[in-house]
């Protein structure tokens, strides 16, 4: 019984979960940190099985728009440059409640540039498989509930959220950003 308990509690709060959850707090800290280019394509861009159909122009809209939601918010002073790659996504289509609910992924390669330095940091692109936010429960599934343009953009923030949790990682143990790990602290007005 407390098994089945901590697997509902467990799903009931991923459910609250999805990767714009945040964005109303102050950034992580990413040290000295200011995206410059936020350039996405999907010229291999495989559709999975079952799949709603979306143009590669609205996958790579998707991906940068969020991708700009998350990091427009950092102002350091040091400029980098993300390459992103869509290589695959499911969006899924409406299922059968309680037997088969199908869920919505994205898969993206991320290539991160050191615009001072005039290189990649990572030399193999990284790979992001998100999920879409459990918000519409084990059950029921999102291809009832939203539209793909919808399902995207969910995929598409939890991706850019996937992407600042892999450079707080790499900032701390790498260096990456040569900087505090502690977010920006905006000047104090003068008083004079």
């Amino acid at each position: 019984m407390m098994r089945v308990l901590a697997v509902l509690m467990t799903f009931a709060m991923l459910a609250a979960c999805n990767g714009a959850a945040d964005l109303n707090k102050a950034p992580v800290g990413l040290g000295d940190f200011n995206l410059v280019h936020n350039i996405a394509v999907a010229p291999k861009a495989v559709k999975g099985p079952l799949s709603r159909e979306v143009s590669k122009e609205e996958l790579t809209k998707a991906l940068t728009d969020a991708t700009q939601e998350r990091f427009g918010r950092y102002s350091g002073t040091r400029d980098y440059h993300f390459g992103m790659s869509v290589e695959g996504y499911v969006l899924a289509q409406p299922g059968i409640p309680l037997v088969f609910a199908p869920k919505s992924i994205l898969i993206i390669n991320l290539t991160v540039w050191d615009d001072a330095q005039n290189k990649k940091l990572n030399e193999k692109p990284h790979q992001i498989t998100v999920l879409e936010s459990l918000d519409q429960g084990p059950i029921v599934g999102s291809g009832y509930t939203k539209s793909a343009q919808e399902q995207l953009k969910n995929l598409a923030q939890n991706a850019a959220k996937q992407i600042e949790s892999y450079l707080v990682k790499q900032n701390k143990e790498n260096g990456w950003f040569q900087g505090s790990t502690e977010p920006p602290v905006a000047a104090a007005a003068s008083t004079e």
